[in-house]
């Protein structure tokens, strides 16, 4: 799998950490402050989308009242502590990172979520200095599955985008990265096993954590 790899660059939510399941607390909690019951299908339609498009089209679907900046606000606010005290790193994760460290590849994250959570991430796991990069959906035209994010990245990691590997948890993100001519690991995760099949149809490689992956 790491065989002419230059570069490792990873999704946080699902792939990295194990968070998926937040959101959906979130998004039940928010939109109850506005009397909105949260719709089935809610957490589909949105994957992919940057923190500012989320915000855009919750804002829009459900007519909420304050800005788009007050909603990312609000969101972060609402995600600190768990991000801080309740998410894990991916089993494995840890090791995996120490591998790729330690063996000259180049790290970095490409993600949705906002870059306040990210930067906590990587703090609380004690994994500040492993990154070359972290770029978030906000930071460029696009969100996934277009491969604006995993392209920028590639360029921060000064790698081609052929000596890229990225590892993903659901089908936006896998799309990406092909789209962006990398090879791609899909990561199992509770919150995506209904696309499990689809996943490994996509991706080049799948697993059910990081102690799978042969060094």
């Amino acid at each position: 799998m790491l065989k002419n790899i230059e570069a490792v660059l990873f999704d946080l939510d699902g792939t990295l950490v194990d968070s998926m399941w937040l959101w959906k607390e979130i998004d039940v909690e928010y939109l109850g402050r506005f009397g909105i019951e949260l719709p089935s299908g809610l957490q589909t339609d949105i994957e992919g989308m940057s923190f500012s498009e989320t915000a855009a089209y919750m804002k829009e679907r459900f007519q909420i009242p304050d800005s788009v900046e007050k909603m990312k606000d609000d969101w972060n606010q609402m995600a600190w502590n768990k991000y801080t005290y309740e998410v894990p790193l991916k089993e494995g994760a840890k090791e995996f990172l120490d591998y790729c460290r330690e063996n000259g590849i180049k790290l970095g994250i490409a993600t949705s979520n906002s870059r306040e959570l990210v930067e906590n991430i990587i703090r609380v796991h004690g994994l500040t200095g492993y990154f070359t990069c972290v770029v978030t959906g906000c930071e460029v035209n696009k969100g996934k599955p277009a491969p604006d994010v995993y392209l920028e990245a590639c360029a921060r990691c000064s790698a081609e985008p052929s000596a890229c590997l990225v590892f993903e948890d659901i089908v936006p993100g896998i799309l990406a990265g092909k789209a962006a001519g990398m090879k791609v690991c899909a990561v199992e995760d509770a919150y995506s096993m209904d696309q499990k099949e689809n996943k490994q149809k996509l991706a080049d490689y799948y697993i059910r954590n990081y102690h799978e992956i042969s060094y």
